[in-house]
């Protein structure tokens, strides 16, 4: 179970993979609303944030403001390894795009602008190649 910690591994292996759909984040207050099915929860003071498809947020009446593409990075990086975040921020940044991330166990996922995530996972597959 233990992952990959070597950032070239790390970077070389990223295989970034655009998840279908349109995803947003959105606030529930404390409980997650029946028919919705987040792929991220995170408990802040405020209240419940949820990234969920926006379909579901339309249907739920929750109100969003950004869209985003979803990127999951196929790698499985160590929690504990060291540089994979600031790099393929980096790149992202240089490249003009925002990037919001979250760590699972295994892959990191990444939270793009919507009408940008086919330039971003592009951006990313060139990381990857001149890391291999």
């Amino acid at each position: 179970m233990t992952g990959e910690s070597d950032l070239r591994k790390l970077l070389g292996g990223m295989s970034p993979r655009l998840n279908p759909g349109r995803y947003v984040f959105t606030t529930a207050g404390a409980e997650v609303p029946t028919g919705v099915t987040p792929v991220v929860t995170v408990a802040e003071e405020e209240g419940l944030t949820l990234v969920i498809r926006q379909d579901e947020a339309d249907a739920a009446g929750l109100a969003y403001d950004y869209v985003a593409g979803w990127i999951t990075l196929r790698v499985h990086s160590a929690l504990e390894a060291v540089g994979l975040t600031a790099a393929f921020a980096r790149e992202l940044a240089d490249a003009g795009l925002s990037c919001n991330v979250v760590a699972g166990l295994r892959h990191d996922h990444l939270f793009v602008p919507y009408e940008s995530a086919a330039r971003a996972v592009a951006v990313l597959e060139d990381l990857a190649r001149r890391s291999a």
